[in-house]
Parts: C-alpha cells; structure tokens; sequence
C-alpha cells in the first residue's frame, strides 16, 4: 500500500523536491538544515559542478538549486546514469547494498534482540516472505523497548538498512507491509499495537528519535532524510487512511535532520573541514602545518569541526565523536 498521487507526488523511488517545496517548505528547508555548523548540508563531491558555481563541493544545498527547473537535479543512485554511478564508485566507494542483504544483516540484529529467528520474515534466497502473524516479545521486554532501542547506519547512503523503501540496486519499489529497514520493523511494531493517532505520533516519535545514521555525501544524505519522511507519511497512511498534520512532519522532519548527519566517518567532523594552520614565529617566519589530527591519526586532535548529534532524553547537543571513546583535549 502506497500513499496515492494527489495526497504525495512521487513514483515510488524518486521524491519530488518541487512536491516538498510546494506543500511542505518549511520541511525541505529542515531537511536541507545542518545543526552541527547552522547552515545547510553541502554537496560534498564535484558530481555537480558543471551546472554552475552554486554547485561546487562546497556550496551549499538550498531549495532553489533542487526545484524548479532543477527539480531532477538530485536522483536515486538506481536512477543516476551509469556514468555517474562508476564515478561515484571510483572517487567515493559508493557501493549500495542490496535489499534482500540488508535484511539478513537486520535479522542478525533482531535474531539477537527477540532471541529468535524469523521475527519479521523468512530468508528466502535473493528475498524474503513477510511473517503475518502480530509481533509477540520475549519474557521482560514489550513492543516499547523494541520502539526505544537505539540502531545506527554507518555511511548510510541513502540508508536501505533503515528503511528501504526500494531496492537501492534495482530500483524495484517495496510496499510498506513488506519492508525489511531498522525503521520500518520499529513501524510496523507500532501499528499493531497502537489503534489511537496521538499515541501512535509519541511512539513514532521516539522510533525515530532511536535511528541514526551518517553520510559524506549532500545528495545521498537528503535522499535518505526523505526517504525517512516519506516512510512516515506511508505508515501514518497506511494505519489511518489520511494524511497526518503539516505540524507532525515538520517535527519528524526536525528529528530526522538531527539523527541523520553530514561527517566524516573516519575523522568525526564535518567532511574536509580540517585545515591547514599557520604559525609565526619570533623572526618573523610563516610556518604552515597539517590538521594535528590527520598527521597523528588522533581523532581527537583534529582541528576540523567535530559533528553534533542530539542526545534525546537529556535534551542536549553532543559530539558524536564522544560517543567512540574520543575525548578531546
């Protein structure tokens, strides 16, 4: 089941930037917004720069750039040309998982969790059969401390492992009753044991307080944020038969903007932002040095700018960097 045209344009893989800007603005701009430096992502490769300045590595995305005329600008991995495609693989390793492999690897995860296989599906080869029957919860632990447990996508691309709302390889669109992504099982959790649409918002809220992920690349790190959005939309959809208020996907949008962040996976900051210092001494002589950090291999000396997520239940911005173990001095 899928939402339908005349209440969400999009055919099932590609979003519509020119859909978002048109009916929800405001939530194009939160999902444009990066919270670590106060401006917009980036686009973070030269895949773009033949269409102007405006699309250089570093300038930022804004709606202006994606809409419009432009409104095809940034495409699914599946719907970029070829060319593209073994660009990106070259220069950024880009390499997307196929659906039915996420879903073995998110089996290992619950497997572990319900302390049971064949939780949400049965593996079948190059895909998988959607278990019907209700979610039922092991001895000591209920639907809402499955709704809480924290899950994260490390260089999450357009994160199939978290809702794979198509097939990043072949572009074959996933209807919401048969998705396989961390997010959608925390959803699909949440409609079979909420009937009541201001519980059902609190606990979706929270499901996607719990998911994180990170990306280097502007274009796939907004990708996966609508892809995040429009899973909302379909589910709430999907269990009511209507659309949920502006003011609800404006907040998961802002969840969304938060959890799902531009950085450096390597280094924890915000991608090529360590930089080059220069010192003078007593004679007067310019001396230039690399990021303390880059040179050493210290993640906590580097002199770029460390990514913030917000912790949820404290209400308070951290660097992620401190959730590895790295402290800095």
């Amino acid at each position: 089941m899928t939402v339908p045209k005349n209440q969400l344009n999009t055919d099932g893989v590609d979003i519509s930037e020119n859909d978002l800007r048109e009916r929800y603005p405001e939530v194009l701009a939160t999902l444009l917004r990066d919270h670590t430096t106060g401006k917009n992502i980036f686009w973070a490769t030269d895949n773009y720069a033949k269409l102007g300045e405006a699309y250089n590595y570093y300038a930022p995305i804004i709606p202006s750039l994606i809409t419009g005329e432009y409104g095809q600008v940034i495409r699914p991995r599946v719907k970029k040309d070829k060319e593209l495609q073994l660009s990106r693989i070259r220069d950024m390793a880009e390499v997307f998982t196929p659906s039915w492999i996420c879903n073995v690897q998110n089996n290992l995860i619950d497997t572990a969790w319900f302390n049971r296989e064949n939780v949400f599906n049965i593996e079948l080869g190059e895909t998988w059969e959607t278990v019907k029957t209700r979610i039922t919860f092991p001895e000591g632990k209920t639907w809402k401390d499955y709704v809480r447990a924290n899950r994260m996508e490390i260089t999450c691309g357009e994160a199939p492992y978290i809702t794979s709302r198509y097939d990043t390889t072949t572009g074959e669109f996933i209807p919401v009753e048969s998705r396989i992504g961390l997010l959608d099982r925390k959803l699909r959790v949440i409609n079979e044991n909420v009937d009541q649409t201001g519980e059902w918002l609190k606990a979706a809220q929270t499901a996607y307080k719990s998911i994180y992920g990170y990306e280097w690349q502007g274009d796939s790190l907004l990708l996966a944020r609508e892809a995040m959005l429009y899973t909302f939309l379909e589910n709430y959809y999907l269990k009511f038969s209507r659309m949920p208020q502006e003011r609800s996907i404006r907040y998961i949008a802002y969840i969304v903007s938060w959890n799902i962040w531009q950085m450096d996976g390597l280094k924890g900051v915000v991608p090529g932002s360590c930089h080059e210092e220069e010192s003078i001494n007593l004679f007067g002589e310019t001396t230039i040095t690399q990021c303390p950090g880059c040179i050493s291999g210290n993640n906590t000396r580097h002199n770029g700018v460390y990514s913030l997520i917000k912790d949820w239940s404290a209400g308070e911005k951290i660097e992620y960097i401190s959730l590895t173990g790295g402290r800095r001095s």
